[in-house]
């Protein structure tokens, strides 16, 4: 196979959207968040670009592209990776650095900054081979799948051997599945309605939206005031239904007595799941609150590698795995998570909502249902409404279902105008709001 051009240019952009004017993206933890991306472009010596991104509320967005420039010399000159054999490579140099890794290891700001290289060269892989990353995967033979997975700490839970037998056996309905996938799309639901800083009437006259525009399920912002969340829980049960999933999410607020305490008083109102009861690294504790309430468990979207994923899955802690595109050190780290969870017969609901979160995840739901768990049985990704008109190729959501990319790549290109209006601190809205601040 013919040599690739090389990677001649990492470019890195701190992108900001002041989000926390209408307290969109507001939960109990994080009360005024502004909807960040790091966002990263490779750039090759024949034209070729590869786009990548790392989530962040706001402030420390230039922390995450420091440590984005920091492993860029990984990137620059090495030839553009085209097979799962350059991706693995790739993966391990950028995660495996004996100096930065120190700050981890293989967690933390470092870890995130790896993740939107490795994505950005998905896409960019993806982008060549003229598929959408969702095909780009499930076309590699379970070999080359099992290649791409750093095993290291895993195989007292997932073997090489186990993870291939898990592919092997979804092998077959490949095809059908994504002809399926491709007609039908995969199932979504939104928190939209649900942040905490938006008011009763808010609250209900977007939940019933949400059930009109074809979701089974909606989710609500949590752990604040427990009166505040017993009236606002009973008031979207009133307006939906009880056939209407309604998740609630803790993002990390309580400790393992109060999560029990507060999911007790609100089981009488159906919560489908509580997510994120407790600290994300607390694996014992996410399995007592499983274990001592009645509501299932879901966590994942905090979780800093693929180790937190096996234990959580060794211990019983879940019954929801939530994976998150821009958290871990990208598409090859979430792939061993997505065998793990099929080992242990986990449902994955990607966590989504963030700036490029759903473009990027349904990418890797859709591959999991063609190629590795072959389900999407109590499966469904994130939804919010917010901020798609920034990126070029945005996520499609119709009856309640995400549409099936059809454009090659990973579907993170964000539109040049809105990279530079956004841009902090130097970007026209963000000097607009410093003149107004004067």
């Amino acid at each position: 196979m013919a040599v690739t051009a090389p990677v001649t240019e990492v470019e890195v952009h701190d992108v900001r959207f002041p989000t926390s004017r209408q307290r969109t993206g507001s939960d109990a933890m994080h009360p005024d968040p502004d909807y960040s991306a790091a966002y990263v472009v490779l750039r090759t010596a024949d034209g070729g670009r590869g786009h990548g991104l790392c989530f962040t509320l706001g402030r420390g967005n230039d922390v995450i592209a420091a440590a984005v420039r920091a492993l860029a010399p990984y990137v620059t000159g090495r030839p553009a990776p085209a097979t799962a054999a350059d991706l693995a490579a790739l993966h391990r140099d950028l995660t495996h650095d004996g100096q930065l890794r120190w700050l981890g290891p293989e967690k933390g700001v470092t870890h995130m900054a790896a993740g939107a290289l490795v994505n950005a060269a998905w896409d960019l892989a993806a982008t060549r081979a003229g598929l959408p990353v969702w095909a780009f995967l499930a076309a590699m033979s379970p070999e080359d799948l099992v290649s791409l997975v750093d095993f290291r700490y895993l195989t007292d839970a997932l073997t090489p051997d186990e993870a291939l037998a898990i592919l092997r056996a979804a092998e077959p309905g490949r095809a059908g599945r994504a002809a399926r996938l491709r007609a039908e799309g995969y199932p979504a639901y939104t928190t939209s309605p649900g942040w905490l800083g938006y008011d009763d009437a808010t609250l209900v006259r977007l939940a019933e939206r949400a059930v009109a525009d074809g979701f089974g399920q909606i989710k609500l912002k949590v752990g604040a005031d427990l009166e505040d969340d017993v009236r606002r829980l009973r008031l979207v049960r009133a307006a939906v239904g009880p056939e209407v999933r309604v998740a609630v999410d803790a993002n990390q607020r309580w400790d393992v007595a109060d999560a029990v305490r507060w999911m007790t008083a609100l089981a009488p109102y159906g919560p489908y799941w509580i997510e994120e009861p407790t600290s994300p690294d607390d694996i014992l504790g996410h399995a007592a609150v499983r274990s001592r309430q009645p509501v299932k468990v879901a966590t994942g979207e905090h979780a800093a590698n693929r180790v937190v994923f096996k234990q959580l899955l060794q211990a019983g802690a879940v019954d929801f795995v939530q994976i998150d595109a821009a958290r871990v050190a990208g598409v090859n780290e979430n792939l061993a998570v997505l065998l793990l969870a099929a080992k242990y017969g986990v449902p994955v609901c990607p966590h989504a909502g963030g700036v490029g979160l759903c473009e990027l995840v349904q990418h890797l739901a859709m591959f999991d249902y063609v190629a590795v768990s072959g389900s999407w049985e109590d499966r469904v990704i994130e939804y919010v409404d917010n901020l798609h008109e920034h990126f070029t190729d945005p996520a499609v959501v119709t009856d309640g279902r995400y549409r099936a990319p059809a454009a090659p790549g990973f579907s993170a290109r964000m539109k040049t105008a809105s990279v530079a209006a956004y841009r902090f601190p130097d970007g026209p809205v963000w000097r607009a709001r410093q003149d107004a601040a004067q």
